[in-house]
């Protein structure tokens, strides 16, 4: 029986929650097909913040590096600034495991309900590969004058051939395992520096892709498209900005974002990758038993199937969308009255 070493960091509010139906989840998983999950949990959070002035220890990465996989629950909580939660945690391991893959499949599940009229679920189905490690997200810049009229902040954006390459590269690979279809998101009528240079890489990438069909798009369309058109869209491949908001859209439009998974890969398989729900840690419903734990539930099947156990994966989402699909067991947001528990549990016996 295989045995994989994995790290849970349930972090804030509904994270908590749903990071424990989901490991009770995987769990049934790994009984039902002959592997072994030996968990460590870390208490790493903007709760731990308050306490210690750090969101993980200063040794944190070097705990997480012997492990093959790790769960992360939603972080964030009021009194705790986003930035100080989001580089204090989540972006310092990203970067330390180059996981330079944000991974976000998106699709209208059974039971759920798009905001989008008359769309079937067979229109409503996309992923985003977001560039995960560099772009918009860059520590390089800086406020100057504080507080006086003349006050200003510098934010630079990085984008090297090597992590631009590589991004556009995964979204054709993986598109030649799907409908075989790329768009790429830019803006380069108006950035006049990096995201000419986005476009030149990926006509170069396309160039060794010719069974490939590649196209691009402006954000500002893209995002109109995929409200209006999104049948039309399959494999999305974007920087870490314009990745980071375009997921978001397509998760809300195929059934809101409780039901949508990501993961955080290094594809060579070198560090552990991270896998999370895309919500956040709703502090509002925080506590009340009563968040989706779909999200969490379907990050824990994209780590199985990284981790080589496809098969439990492809069983984990079935038996999410047999429950959906039955409709007697939902969330408040799925128009059900059941709790958080509840809802793992019929998941988990789903999986008998």
């Amino acid at each position: 029986m295989s045995t994989y070493r994995i790290a849970s960091i349930p972090g804030d509010g509904i994270g908590v929650d749903v990071t424990a139906e989901a490991r009770q989840v995987l769990d049934r998983a790994g009984e039902v097909h002959g592997f072994r999950l030996e968990w460590t949990e870390f208490d790493w959070s903007c709760e731990r913040y308050t306490k210690t002035g750090r969101m993980m220890p200063e040794d944190g990465i070097d705990q997480l590096r012997p492990f093959d996989g790790i769960l992360l629950g939603a972080v964030g909580f009021p009194g705790v600034p986003d930035h100080v939660s989001l580089w204090g945690l989540l972006i310092p391991i990203r970067r330390a495991f180059a996981q330079y893959v944000n991974l976000r499949p998106v699709r209208l599940l059974p039971g759920t309900t798009s905001v989008l009229a008359g769309r079937e679920a067979d229109e409503l189905e996309m992923v985003i590969v977001r560039e995960n490690t560099e772009g918009e997200y860059s520590q390089i810049g800086g406020r100057h004058n504080a507080g006086q009229p003349g006050e200003f902040a510098v934010q630079e954006s990085i984008f090297t051939r090597v992590g631009v390459e590589r991004i556009i590269r995964f979204a054709f690979e993986l598109a030649r395992t799907r409908s075989g279809r790329v768009c790429s998101a830019t803006k380069s009528n108006g950035i006049i520096h990096t995201m000419p240079f986005w476009d030149e890489v990926f006509a170069e990438v396309a160039a060794a892709y010719p069974d490939v069909h590649s196209e691009q798009t402006h954000i500002d369309a893209l995002a109109a498209r995929m409200v209006q058109h999104p049948d039309r869209l399959d494999v999305v491949v974007g920087s870490n900005l314009f990745g980071d908001i375009l997921s978001d859209l397509a998760a809300a439009v195929t059934g809101g974002l409780g039901m949508a998974p990501s993961g955080n890969v290094n594809p060579p398989g070198e560090y552990p990758s991270m896998f999370e729900a895309v919500h956040g840690s709703a502090p509002d419903i925080a506590g009340q038993g009563i968040a989706n734990p779909v999200a969490q539930i379907l990050a824990g099947a994209m780590m199985l199937e990284h981790l080589g156990e496809k098969t439990a994966a492809a069983a984990v989402q079935k038996a999410v969308e047999e429950v959906l699909a039955a409709g007697s067991v939902a969330t408040p947001d799925l128009g059900g009255k059941s709790t958080t528990t509840e809802l793992g549990a019929a998941i988990t016996d789903a999986l008998a």
